[in-house]
């Protein structure tokens, strides 16, 4: 694998995760359980929408032959590279927080490593992404422990998703072929290097909301790699209907 080949996988991850994750969000739209938080949940899926579009725009880029639309909606289900854990179900409200919880934790961090990478567009990129990952972490974990300092269901519906979804973090620092040639040439880094402090600040948000870290047990592994579970197929049949059934279409 060539160093432009995996800068373009790498983008395409970065940009799979904010996209699938900003589809999700946008399922809550008109659906959110209070106004404010309707349009909150709306304007973080905005966010993210905005960092997958410039993600794909560099990918693009790198690619040389596929548009940001084909990128985005003309790829089939394993050629997707984004972590398992954004294309869960929504659920119930605490079960979405928990998600944008987990995974905001882990993308603040991210975008962090990122700012010491030897390539110019993921710094700038990185930067721009991190002033919003920021809020997208204090949002949820702000919820998550009004939830567990809340009543005893509002306890239960939040410890009940922790359950749910724990199986899925490991996924997220899950490294393949991609990794190794950019941690090589100074353009990524070990994800192993970020776990340790994504673990410590997920554990205190948990700690302050007497939630539980579920023993770690069924790990489902496999996004980076194309291997997804049977939510991602549901989400892109009806993301990509559009663009499938009027190719080439433009607003």
């Amino acid at each position: 694998m060539t160093t432009k080949e995996a800068l373009y996988n790498y983008a395409l991850r970065l940009a799979d995760d904010n996209l699938i994750l900003a589809q999700r969000l946008a399922e809550w739209c008109s659906c959110g359980p209070i106004l404010e938080e309707d349009l909150a949940m709306t304007n973080i899926s905005l966010d993210l929408l905005g960092q997958a579009e410039d993600f794909y725009e560099y990918a693009s880029e790198l690619n040389g032959e596929k548009n940001v639309d084909e990128l985005a909606f003309l790829r089939s289900e394993r050629e997707y590279f984004n972590h398992l854990l954004v294309e869960q179900p929504n659920g119930d409200f605490a079960c979405s927080m928990v998600r944008q919880m987990l995974f905001a934790t882990y993308a603040k961090h991210l975008y962090e490593a990122l700012l010491n990478s030897r390539d110019e567009k993921l710094v700038a990129l990185a930067t721009k992404g991190l002033k919003e990952v920021k809020y997208h972490f204090r949002h949820s974990s702000e919820w998550i422990i009004r939830f567990g300092k809340g009543t005893e269901e509002s306890n239960m519906r939040t410890q009940d998703a922790i359950n749910e979804l724990w199986r899925y973090t490991d996924d997220l620092f899950e490294m393949n072929e991609t990794d190794k040639v950019l941690i090589t040439q100074g353009l990524g880094f070990s994800l192993k290097d970020i776990y340790p402090l994504w673990k410590a600040e997920i554990s205190h948000v948990l700690d302050a909301a007497n939630i539980a870290i579920p023993e770690l047990g069924n790990v489902i592994t496999g996004g980076i790699n194309g291997m997804h579970t049977e939510y991602l197929g549901h989400i892109l049949a009806e993301m990509q209907f559009l663009q499938r059934a009027h190719p080439g279409a433009k607003w």
